[in-house]
């Protein structure tokens, strides 16, 4: 409330948000910032009989900062949200951390150097680059993919595909998270789906066609953005478990190569499983010493092979702050990613630097 009891609007909060940031940093050039809230009511009638409904609120923050200092220009930018109010999304409490984190990246990126290319070993941090194993492995483990055989993972099940301790799952009913549902678009219950155990394929996301067509039970993935398109197997929170490991001792363990932190777009082909991702906030790294910060780097390899190669995993497990948004056959739906620090042998990372 303002002071003669007004309520604040978007526009104030907006100005808020801009005044922070340019008072924090002499540097800001440019802040945009966006608000959205949604709720979408669902209501299900099954041939066979039956009415189910839902009710799925999302709001969601993002806040982008521009600066520039002796002629260069850096970006950086960060937010989150989640079925959850938009009253708290618009409170100081949650977008100033918010605000700090998008300068943080932005005063990063200012003084970093162009990335190395070649091959070499990655540590990629917890959280949000769980959008690496969303898009190059979650959606290999879709079962319309599998039925069709055009994954890389198709009739894989019960087999090695990934190093040992490597455990993925999708779960729909972690309270409050973006790809969280109490039922899926046919009706049936949100689930906690183990896919991945102990590195053995044990299972495949399922709508209720695929999972009838393959013989199996549906898992509660079957999504569609609206009423008007068809559901079909889609993630909802996609992560994969900790190890024992401290996110030091992986870093500890690269003589030479990245500690990756932050991604941007990435493009995959299904049917092979084949990544290009860009990095957003990266670090060199050399023995054992996280060194410079570094652009342009981009992350080129292939999901199957990259869960085969994982070397270690530490015990921060995290999920995005909530920004997930996944696409597939021209629909979209709010998804969360997840994972501990993860080391990585043998990644193909392109840069301009040496």
């Amino acid at each position: 409330m303002h002071p003669h009891g007004q309520t604040r609007s978007f526009m104030d909060v907006l100005k808020e948000i801009d005044d922070y940031l340019r008072s924090r940093d002499p540097r800001v050039v440019q802040v945009t910032a966006m608000i959205s809230t949604n709720v979408q009511e669902v209501t299900i009638l099954r041939p066979e009989g039956g009415v189910w409904s839902d009710v799925r609120p999302m709001s969601r923050m993002n806040i982008s900062v521009i600066v520039e200092e002796n002629g260069r220009r850096e970006s950086g930018s960060a937010g989150g949200g989640g079925r959850i109010s938009l009253l708290g999304q618009i409170s100081p409490d949650d977008w100033k951390p918010k605000a700090d984190e998008a300068l943080r990246i932005a005063t990063v990126n200012l003084t970093a150097q162009a990335a190395p290319a070649g091959i070499v070993d990655i540590v990629l941090g917890p959280g949000w680059p769980g959008i690496l194993l969303h898009e190059a492995v979650g959606h290999g483990l879709e079962g319309d993919f599998n039925r069709k055989g055009s994954s890389a993972f198709a009739g894989l099940l019960g087999q090695q595909v990934a190093a040992k301790g490597v455990t993925v799952l999708d779960d729909g009913t972690i309270p409050n998270r973006r790809g969280s549902i109490t039922i899926d678009d046919e009706g049936t219950p949100s689930q906690k789906n183990i896919l991945i155990a102990d590195g053995i394929l044990v299972g495949y996301m399922q709508d209720r066609q695929n999972a009838r067509l393959m013989g199996v039970e549906p898992t509660g993935n079957g999504r569609r953005e609206s009423y008007a398109h068809a559901p079909m197997p889609r993630m909802t929170n996609t992560y994969m478990l900790g190890g024992d490991a401290t996110r030091d001792e992986l870093i500890t363990d690269l003589k030479d190569g990245i500690y990756a932190v932050g991604f941007g777009g990435g493009q995959v082909d299904i049917t092979n499983g084949k990544f290009v991702f860009s990095c957003t906030e990266a670090y060199r790294v050399e023995n054992g010493k996280i060194g410079a910060p570094i652009k342009g780097a981009t992350l080129i390899g292939d999901g199957a092979t990259a869960l085969k190669h994982i070397r270690g995993l530490a015990n921060d497990l995290a999920l995005d702050p909530g920004m997930g948004t996944c696409g597939k056959a021209g629909q979209w739906v709010p998804v969360s990613v997840g994972q501990p620090s993860v080391l990585i042998g043998g990644l193909t990372v392109g840069g301009s630097g040496n």
